[in-house]
């Protein structure tokens, strides 16, 4: 079994829930305190020991490009607010993706097959801030990958029904109560709640097996012209291949401003 060191961040979408600033900004790089909310995404890779990173961006996102080159002025290198950052950079090997359209995330995650290059892979979503006291929520799931070679691993949690529509949803076989690993039969996009299979919600953190490539290439859009990776997991679930696994940690969903609040907040008074 290949061990896991390359991850992906799909960081090319367009950010509408933030305009206006988004029209011309990032909404990764909005900061956390004082970091982008990437770099945050970017530590809890490299702390788990995933040092290939790859980011699919967009034309209007060569500023992530930039931030991530360690190319800061040479007076601002002296500076020791800027130790970590530097430190973070020089630990990792990046490379970037351009996605020409946004049609999904199972789309923007097959613009980096070539890149993946028939290995397994971590993929973190930037805009569900994950905080862990130990391990990180990433590193959980790549222990219990080591453990599952093969399978798919989605995160995920409970969430109130007033608020499953907003997710995809896992439909289980069984769940083990030690490992808080379920296996996954089936998987349903943004659900009412009461057709919900139930309360757990998968959250932006993946390991994704190379099999999925070919499953993305064939898998037909949505009704909004989009690829979603929930699709294409379903299809490797009906085959017993996608366990899901219940994290130890906190996530906030910083792509809504009241998330993104809610996580400055967090940081300041943690």
């Amino acid at each position: 079994m290949k061990p896991i060191r390359k991850c992906l961040f799909p960081v090319a979408g367009l950010g509408t829930r933030f305009l206006p600033i988004t029209a011309t900004f990032p909404k990764e790089m909005l900061p956390l305190l004082n970091k982008p909310l990437l770099e945050y995404a970017v530590q809890e890779a490299s702390s788990s020991n995933l040092s290939e990173l790859i980011m699919v961006i967009n034309d209007k996102k060569e500023m992530i490009r930039d931030y991530f080159s360690s190319d800061f002025e040479p007076n601002l290198k002296e500076n020791k607010m800027l130790n970590e950052t530097i430190k973070l950079i020089s630990n990792c090997n990046f490379s970037f993706v351009k996605q020409k359209e946004m049609l999904g995330l199972g789309h923007a995650i097959n613009c980096a097959e070539a890149e993946i290059d028939n290995e397994p892979f971590a993929v973190i979503l930037p805009d569900d801030f994950c905080f862990s006291e130990q391990k990180s929520v990433i590193e959980q799931m790549i222990d219990v990958h080591k453990n599952n070679p093969g399978k798919c691993i989605v995160a995920v949690q409970e969430v109130d029904n007033s608020l499953i529509h907003k997710y995809g949803v896992v439909d289980i076989n069984s769940f083990d109560n030690d490992t808080c690993i379920f296996k996954v039969k089936n998987m349903v996009e943004k659900p009412n709640k009461n057709e919900a299979p139930s309360n757990l919600a998968i959250i932006g953190r993946y390991i994704l097996t190379p099999e999925i490539f070919q499953i993305l290439n064939q898998i037909s859009p949505d009704l909004n012209g989009e690829i979603q990776i929930t699709e294409a997991l379903k299809h490797l679930a009906h085959e017993g291949k996608v366990l899901a696994y219940k994290f130890s940690g906190k996530r906030i969903d910083c792509g809504s401003p009241n998330g993104y609040l809610e996580a400055n907040n967090f940081l300041a008074f943690t």
